[in-house]
């Protein structure tokens, strides 16, 4: 029961968390991107399940390919006139060096047509997987201009400077929905080498998995940083050396 990913639950731990933005900063760019990626999670539920089951049309042709060759290189094998005399000798390890060319061009052929239906699926698994890290870089992107030494700068700054307006406990709830997001963007990766045994498809899961991790690692950071700074009435004070052994604060 708890040996493999629910789909289920993942979609609606995403909606859950979209509420949970949606009711702290309603009108937020980062409600939007939990929007959509609740869309692509719903979707990749579909899409990881289809890579899992057979392609019978696939296979259908395959199968229709691989017996009109047996048949065609068994008409040929009809027609081939053998002969046994001894000053056609020559001719005859010619045919047999011409013989296994071809048997080495069938077999290579037959190995295409017999991986035509896992390379669809890799194909189709590595898009959607590319989906996903456009999204994860799209989060990191929100949290990029969180900067803890500044948490309101309403006015303040050269007219290039990002303005932000929330508090030290808002700035840390933000920077908290995007680590989850990111956790959730990587449990969605996961489904794809839950469902497949390509080890293309699982070592670009395993990236981005890798990926999320360290983002979110940067992202505990800034928010180690606010929770000093709140713990110590501090707007700009440097954090202990070793912060990231603090409670993290309870979500909502």
């Amino acid at each position: 029961m708890y040996r493999t990913l629910n789909a289920d639950r993942i979609i609606d731990t995403i909606a859950q968390l979209e509420q949970r933005i949606a009711a702290r900063f309603p009108q937020s760019g980062l409600r939007r991107v939990c929007s959509e990626l609740l869309d692509v999670a719903r979707d990749s539920k579909e899409r990881a399940a289809a890579a899992a089951k057979p392609n019978r049309g696939v296979r259908i042709g395959v199968a229709a390919l691989l017996v009109l060759g047996m048949l065609l290189l068994g008409y040929v094998a009809s027609i081939i006139e053998i002969k046994r005399d001894a000053e056609n000798l020559f001719g005859v390890l010619q045919g047999i060096d011409a013989a296994m060319n071809a048997l080495v061009l069938m077999g290579a052929g037959v190995l295409f047509l017999l991986t035509v239906e896992a390379r669809w699926n890799r194909q189709r698994a590595l898009a959607d997987l590319n989906e996903l890290r456009s999204i994860v870089h799209v989060i990191d992107m929100h949290q990029l201009t969180k900067d803890p030494s500044a948490m309101a700068t309403v006015g303040t700054g050269t007219s290039a400077s990002p303005q932000r307006q929330l508090t030290a406990f808002e700035l840390v709830r933000y920077l908290d929905y995007c680590s989850e997001m990111l956790s959730l963007a990587a449990k969605v990766a996961a489904l794809y080498a839950q469902e497949t045994r390509d080890p293309v498809v699982i070592e670009t899961e395993s990236d981005l998995v890798q990926i999320t991790s360290n983002l979110s690692n940067k992202i505990w950071q800034k928010i180690t940083i606010v929770q000093y700074q709140m713990a110590n009435g501090v707007a700009d004070t440097a954090p202990p050396a070793s912060p990231l052994g603090k409670q993290q604060p309870g979500r909502s």
